[in-house]
């Protein structure tokens, strides 16, 4: 227990009780503030030797060591803008997609299919003969069922039909009305469809990407600048669109030539000189990310 008089006696000396002196080391802590955006500002204060020694005066302590901090920079490849971008060329159609049909009748099913051979044969050579190479003729669908005849309640066959269907691509649109008129007149009796295609679809495609990339550099230097920004490289780049023919179906001329049946050739070639395809477009959409600085 300490007394009365020991206590005063402290006071007055100022004095522990084995006169030793005490130094408390403080830490003293330094905040750095980074701001990180378009672009990046690294600040930071260092300490001021003489206002460390004032303050150990004034309370006492000593700090132990130096105080020492480190700023590491973020660095701007973190920092990215996102645009999409779509972009469409305009080709004019040089080929065409020509889905023909033979249809064959007779009273029993052997002959059916020997006529519809024939006919489909006689049709392959006819395009043969017109230049069409036999890798551009698929034989696409071929079906044969009865014909039945129903009277009185009861069904009776009375005969067979036969279908081949043929899908014939890469025609030249210049001479399609006279191979469209010919082929009618070598036993094609149904055209399903025609369809316009170009040439030069895989040129055309590439061009268009290479304008929405550009148009998509110059969407990210818009935003970027208006944001204080700059634009660097590209981080990423993504193509959204399907890489698929441009082509499109003309199917009021298909209708036309199927109400024709057997017409003479004459008049066929008169109604399909004046094919005009008319234009088709290619069109990509893609996604670009770019560092921002």
């Amino acid at each position: 227990m300490i007394n009365g008089k020991n206590l005063t006696a402290r006071k007055k000396s100022g004095k522990t009780k084995d006169n030793a002196k005490y130094i408390i080391p403080a830490a003293v802590t330094f905040t750095a503030l980074l701001f990180t955006g378009c672009a990046s500002t690294t600040s930071s204060t260092a300490p001021d030797a003489e206002a460390i020694a004032a303050a150990s005066e004034d309370t006492g302590l000593i700090p132990d060591a130096a105080p020492s901090f480190t700023v590491t920079p973020v660095s701007n490849d973190q920092h990215t803008i996102v645009v999409n971008s779509s972009e469409k060329v305009t080709v004019i159609p040089d080929i065409a997609e020509v889905v023909y049909a033979v249809r064959t009748e007779a009273k029993d099913a052997a002959t059916c299919q020997q006529n519809n051979t024939e006919d489909v044969n006689q049709v392959i050579a006819l395009l043969k003969s017109l230049g069409i190479a036999e890798s551009s003729v698929q034989t696409s669908d071929y079906y044969m069922y009865p014909i039945y005849n129903y009277s009185n309640n009861t069904q009776r066959i009375t005969g067979y039909e036969a279908t081949t269907t043929l899908t014939v691509s890469s025609l030249p649109i210049d001479n399609l009305g006279s191979i469209l008129a010919e082929s009618v007149n070598a036993g094609i009796n149904n055209i399903q469809s025609i369809t316009y295609q170009s040439s030069k679809y895989d040129e055309g495609y590439a061009e268009a990407l290479r304008l929405a990339v550009e148009s998509a550099k110059n969407k990210a230097s818009v935003l970027a600048e208006a944001g204080g920004c700059s634009i660097g490289g590209i981080a990423n780049i993504r193509e959204n669109s399907n890489y698929s023919e441009a082509r499109y179906t003309d199917n009021a001329l298909a209708s036309q030539i199927r109400g024709y049946g057997a017409m003479k050739q004459a008049a066929m070639e008169e109604d399909t000189a004046g094919i005009m395809p008319g234009e088709v477009d290619i069109e990509v959409n893609i996604t670009v990310e770019y560092f921002i600085q």
